[in-house]
C-alpha cells in the first residue's frame, strides 16, 4: 500500500508537467487569432501576450513513433514447456474405445443378471454384489469404463512419450475384461 502511494506521489509532477505542455500548445495554438497580433504576424507588446510562456523544443527527435516503438517492443513470447495434444485419429479411437468399454460394462450387466436370476451363479465381485440383483447393476457397471476413458485420456496427453505411446491400454483392457466376463456368463446359461 505505500509503495502504490509512493508511486502515485512520484508521478504526480509528471502528469503536472504535461498538462502545461498541452496547455502551452493550445496556447500557441490560439496565438494568431488574439487581438495583440499585428497583421504581419508580430506580436505587440501586450500584457497579455508577455504572459504566454513558450513551448520547449524537443532535444531529441523521435525516429519512430512512441506507440509504433511500444508495440514492437511486446512480442508475445513461446511457453518454455507445451503440453502434446491429441490427433483428430486418436480423438476417435478414443471415442470408439469409449462406446466398445460401455458397450462391453453394458453386455456384462445384462448377461450377469440374466445368470443371477436364472438362478446359475453369484456375483464374484464383493462390489457388485449388493446391485447384482436390481437394475441399478447397469449403471454401477458404467463407473470401471468411465476411469478407465479417463485414464486413456490423461496418458494421451501425457509428458512421458512412453506413456503416450500407450494411452489405449486402459481401455482396451477394461473392455476385453467386460467381454470376457459377459462371454463367460452367456457360456454358463447355456
Amino acid at each position: 500500500m505505500v509503495f502504490a502511494t509512493l508511486l502515485l506521489i512520484c508521478s504526480m509532477p509528471q502528469l503536472d508537467d504535461a498538462a502545461k505542455t498541452v496547455a502551452d500548445s493550445n496556447a500557441a495554438a490560439v496565438l494568431p487569432a488574439h487581438p495583440a497580433v499585428s497583421s504581419g504576424g508580430a506580436v505587440k507588446d501586450t500584457p497579455a501576450a508577455a504572459s504566454l510562456p513558450s513551448a520547449p523544443e524537443p532535444k531529441v527527435k523521435p525516429d519512430v513513433e512512441p506507440a509504433t516503438l511500444r508495440a514492437a517492443s511486446f512480442q508475445p513470447v513461446k511457453p518454455a514447456v507445451t503440453r502434446p495434444r491429441e490427433t483428430p485419429r486418436q480423438r476417435k479411437v478414443w471415442y470408439a474405445l469409449t462406446i466398445a468399454g460401455s458397450g462391453g460394462a453394458a453386455f456384462d450387466a445384462w448377461s450377469t443378471r440374466r445368470a443371477i436370476s436364472g438362478g446359475y451363479g453369484q456375483e464374484a465381485n464383493p462390489f457388485l454384489r449388493p446391485f447384482a440383483n436390481s437394475n441399478a447393476i447397469y449403471a454401477v457397471t458404467q463407473v470401471s469404463p468411465a476411469f478407465m476413458d479417463f485414464l486413456g485420456k490423461r496418458m494421451m496427453v501425457s509428458q512421458n512419450p512412453w506413456i503416450r505411446k500407450l494411452w489405449w491400454v486402459p481401455q482396451v483392457a477394461g473392455t476385453g475384461m467386460s467381454f470376457a466376463s459377459a462371454a463367460h456368463n452367456v457360456s454358463i446359461v447355456h
